[in-house]
């Protein structure tokens, strides 16, 4: 037998995807580990405002600020990973229905809207800043007021919110017509915006926080449907 002969058997055998395992596994801890940061975000927001507040004037997020800058700070980076980590664990999710135009839509709308969000938050620490110095609180909440509502920068609310309301919705109906993940997983995941519209309305944070640990449910079923189709594809390798 020759080298070439003794070769021949091993170069039709199908080498693991290493790389491809290593990112679907990355790309399923991202889907479990993302919505949960944004349940710590809205679990401690509920906790600042459950005696009242708000933060939606300059004057009035100092004021919460004040209360709780720890809490506030926890609200804030928890929120900010899980800006970071919903990137790779739409674009993941989306490999499981590549062909729905539906869930790609509404996934790409998510990741815009979560990017503009961490920009959001971040600002927010400037706030915390402010309100822990001291100093012309007056001052401070007109150029907070003046940030927020400046055309430069006015289009990132916009695009968070539909992003984490519209987005999350067609993404979810994406993936439950695709058949690509459990129906109770986009049912989970689906049910993020309508409880935080209710939410809005209804004040006190609750629903909010509700409707993401729902999310959360809802991502890990996805996740599993991931490390599954990954264990599927070693198994046949």
């Amino acid at each position: 037998m020759t080298a070439v002969d003794q070769a021949a058997p091993a170069q039709g055998v199908a080498q693991p995807d290493t790389p491809g395992q290593v990112r679907r596994l990355g790309g399923a801890l991202a889907l479990i580990l993302a919505p949960w940061g944004f349940v710590i975000t809205n679990a401690c927001y509920a906790w600042m405002i459950r005696n009242g507040g708000s933060d939606e004037t300059g004057a009035e997020a100092l004021l919460l600020s004040a209360t709780g800058p720890g809490v506030l700070r926890l609200c804030l980076v928890a929120g900010m990973i899980g800006c970071l980590l919903i990137i790779p664990a739409v674009m993941t999710a989306l490999s499981l229905a590549r062909r729905s135009r539906l869930a790609f839509v509404g996934g790409s709308l998510m990741i815009a809207g979560y990017v503009c969000y961490f920009g959001v938050l971040l600002s927010n620490m400037i706030i915390i800043t402010m309100a822990e110095r001291g100093g012309p609180l007056a001052d401070y909440a007109a150029v907070i007021d003046a940030s927020q509502s400046d055309a430069a920068t006015a289009w990132v609310f916009p695009i968070f919110i539909v992003g984490n309301l519209l987005g999350t919705l067609l993404f979810a109906i994406g993936m439950l017509r695709s058949h690509s993940v459990p129906i109770w997983a986009a049912i989970l995941i689906m049910l993020w915006s309508p409880l935080h519209i209710a939410g809005l309305f209804l004040g006190g944070e609750v629903l909010e926080v509700i409707g993401a640990v729902l999310q959360a449910i809802g991502f890990a079923g996805v996740a599993a449907m991931v490390l599954r189709q990954s264990r599927q594809e070693v198994s046949v390798g």
